[in-house]
């Protein structure tokens, strides 16, 4: 019943995308030392949100449109360093801020529309 909802879709979409996001982020930090790694990122959620399929990945490691199979991944902007690593420690540390904030949004409006739901239903918790 929940899923046949647009606003609950998207909350799914949402957490799906904050989620996968913090893995790109993890690999990142992961890597903050590797030569010549370049640091990647996911596009916003505004992007991606294409009125209601939203994204998918197909395993881990590969994100891509569901609509049309092209990669969303894609190598964040950024200065190297002498040795060619892209990643930077502080900019990883506010996308993760975003990422949780974003993740925490879903998780409210789910939750809220659960409880609106109940009420129209006559139950509580």
């Amino acid at each position: 019943m929940f899923e046949e909802l647009e606003l609950t879709r998207m909350a799914n979409a949402l957490a799906s995308h904050a989620g996968a996001r913090m893995g790109l982020i993890a690999q990142n930090i992961a890597n903050a030392d590797t030569p010549g790694y370049k640091a990647m990122e996911l596009p916003d959620f505004a992007e991606v949100w294409q009125g209601g399929e939203g994204m998918k990945a197909t395993r881990p490691g590969h994100l891509t449109d569901a609509a049309t199979g092209t990669p969303l991944a894609r190598q964040s902007a950024g200065d190297p360093s002498p040795d060619g690593n892209t990643v930077s420690l502080e900019g990883q540390m506010v996308a993760a801020t975003d990422a949780r904030q974003s993740h925490d949004m879903a998780l409210a409006v789910y939750s809220n529309t659960s409880d609106i739901l109940r009420a129209s239903l006559g139950r509580s918790r």
